[in-house]
């Protein structure tokens, strides 16, 4: 952003000139006019100094942004801390907001948030267009962190205290649509997020009258799609544009009508196909984004194929990132494309390609309790796809004794597929989720906020948007309910155990199954798992007697078998499950020598997913039975 300087006629002239030739990418001749005014004593040396790294950046190749974020940093240090906010060529106002930019198109959007804040405690007493730019990087920040509900807060502010936005057109609906579920990979707004951030905020403009033109433009799209993401009633005008055309697709997905968001994104390709306005980045977007339709409707190879796609584009636009211009930088998506990407290649049980997957978005996503917990999901589907390869070479192995398996310890520091890997993953997902847990904010109701907006005055409006909380817990995904949450604490604690179990590590197995038991919501899956995983522990430690509280099939009875058939596992029915923890019982039975009990039950399994192991301990058993009878005859 270029400022003016207030100085008297000949000092303006020359400003105006070197402004003139800067938008005419003449940036030596820039430079030299800035000289002049330097040399002639302009009193404001800040803003020249400002103006003359903006002019440097560009003629650059605006590509050495980190140069520039230097100088700006050393305008906003000490020295400048005594400068006001009230004139509009403030240099401390510019460099605040260009830093701020700066970081956004990085992806650095907590970094940015800070830069900005007092920029945003002070918005009222800024010039219109500087207000109209710091509001609508403001708001573009608060979508791309998930805070939905601070955005709808801040939007209200923007519109009935400093009069920024209008009010967005809203249909007369027979009811609001229906919420949809919380989805496993990003929602689809990236099209209309992608589309903004490329259009609005330009990382350094020329005049701030320019850039308030498509502010104003940028603050409409984004306050629909601020209202579209809060599922709220409201209009989207058909203007021929691809944001708004992407716009609706997003209100189709978050309605669940997954075919029209489907047909309005394949509109949108064939439009700026036939127009010759495509883009990789809309390219990479738009692939994306039919990627997620497709795995909300489960056909998940279709949405590898989707996402392998939208990554071609995307290391298309972004092959360099350190040659790249900020808002190349800013459209760059590959760590959502790639969190995507895994979770569908866990769907189809690649587990290898979806660990892969998974570590480019960890670099950035590292507060993500779901995003570790599916890491180590990757790492149990391997080790049990490596363990029934283990057991078809089992037969072959014992012919040959001179073929040994080794054994490698593997570190946790390791990022590679391994349970060990996996233990440290479902720590760090059990550490972030309980502190999370206890730090979730339950949102009022509807009225409780209508009550407070309307008994709010309006020199307390703007603490209450930014009193607003998220449950912003799992970006990239959107903000999680408590239930998803308590989900997620049960799914971390069930595999914990089931890990610990794998490594021998019986007494936190023991520890996570009882964890498990004691969750709020627990389902009946997740019952069943507990009660079978405390027993093997305590089998295992040879406390067959307090595993039989565990095993015992008294607790079957309560079981849903419905939850049991809908799941993605081998107890696909309440018989199979039943069997199951029958034959775990038998186990306990056995170690407690109660060798008739053990054969009784044993009779009665029948399912194939443990007639093998059972005539195998029924075996055991009777020969147990015939040496304690030859013994005592």
């Amino acid at each position: 952003m270029f400022r003016k300087v207030d100085s008297d006629d000949e000092n303006y002239n020359l400003l105006c000139q070197a402004h003139e030739q800067f938008n005419n990418a003449e940036y030596d001749r820039c430079l030299e006019l800035l000289q002049q005014l330097e040399t002639k004593g302009e009193s404001s040396g800040l803003i020249l100094r400002h103006n003359r790294a903006v002019v440097n950046y560009y003629k650059g190749g605006a590509i050495q942004h980190l140069a520039l974020l230097r100088e700006l940093e050393q305008l906003s240090d000490g020295k400048a801390v005594g400068l006001t906010l009230k004139h509009v060529g403030s240099a401390i106002t510019v460099a605040r907001y260009n830093k701020a930019v700066i970081y956004y198109h990085r992806h650095m959007y907590g970094t940015a948030l800070e830069r900005l804040a007092p920029l945003v405690t002070r918005l009222e007493a800024l010039e219109k267009h500087m207000a109209a730019l710091v509001a609508t990087l403001q708001l573009q920040l608060l979508l791309a962190t998930n805070q939905l509900n601070r955005a709808e807060a801040f939007l209200d502010y923007l519109q009935y205290k400093l009069n920024l936005v209008a009010s967005a057109p809203t249909p007369n609906p027979a009811g609001n649509p229906n919420p949809s579920e919380e989805a496993a990979a990003i929602a689809a707004a990236t099209v209309a997020a992608a589309a903004a951030s490329s259009e609005g905020t330009p990382a350094l403009e020329t005049t701030v009258a320019r850039v308030a033109g498509k502010s104003d433009c940028t603050l409409q799209l984004l306050q629909l799609l601020t209202l579209v993401l809060n599922r709220k009633p409201v209009v989207i005008p058909e203007d021929g544009s691809p944001h708004f055309a992407a716009l609706k697709a997003q209100k189709y997905y978050i309605m669940k009508d997954f075919q029209m968001a489907g047909k309005q994104l394949t509109r949108i390709n064939n439009e700026c196909n036939l127009a010759g306005t495509m883009t990789p980045e809309l390219n990479a977007v738009i692939a994306n984004n039919m990627g997620v339709i497709q795995l909300r409707v489960r056909h998940y190879a279709i949405a590898v194929k989707f996402f392998q796609r939208a990554l071609q584009y995307d290391q298309e636009l972004a092959g360099n990132l350190r040659q790249s211009s900020l808002q190349t930088m800013s459209a760059a998506r590959s760590c959502e494309i790639l969190y995507n990407m895994g979770i569908s290649n866990l769907h189809l049980r690649r587990s290898k390609d979806a660990f892969q997957c998974f570590i480019l978005p960890l670099k950035q996503y590292q507060s993500n309790p779901r995003l570790w917990f599916r890491m180590a999901e990757a790492c149990i589907m391997e080790d049990e796809s490596k363990l029934r390869g283990d057991e078809r070479q089992t037969f072959e192995s014992a012919m040959n004794s001179s073929i040994s398996k080794p054994y490698a310890a593997q570190s946790t520091a390791v990022p590679e597929p391994t349970l060990q890997f996996a233990t440290l993953c479902l720590r760090n997902a059990l550490s972030l989720a309980r502190q999370y847990k206890a730090t979730f904010h339950m949102a009022a109701s509807t009225d409780e906020v209508l009550d407070a907006k309307d008994a709010a005055a309006a020199s307390v409006q703007q603490q209450l948007w930014s009193q607003q909380q998220d449950n912003n817990f799992c970006n990239p995904s959107k903000p999680i309910s408590l239930e998803s949450l308590e989900n997620m604490l049960a799914a971390i604690y069930a595999a914990h155990s089931f890990v610990s179990l794998r490594l021998g590590d019986y007494i936190t197995a023991l520890e996570m199954a009882k964890q498990l038991l004691q969750s709020e919501r627990l389902s009946d899956a997740h019952k069943l798992l507990g009660n079978m995983y405390a027993g093997e522990a305590l089998i295992m430690m040879d406390k067959a007697p307090e595993a039989r509280e565990y095993l015992e099939p008294n607790f079957m009875s309560s079981l849903n078998a419905l939850d049991l058939e809908t799941r993605d596992w081998q107890l696909k029915s309440l018989e199979a499950a039943q069997n199951v923890v029958r034959y775990n019982l038998a186990v306990a039975l056995t170690l407690q020598n109660d060798f008739q009990a053990a054969k009784n039950l044993l009779a009665s399994l029948s399912h194939p997913i443990v007639s093998n192991k059972a005539q195998i301990l029924h075996r055991y058993v009777e020969i147990k039975m015939n040496a304690a009878s030859s013994a005592l005859n």
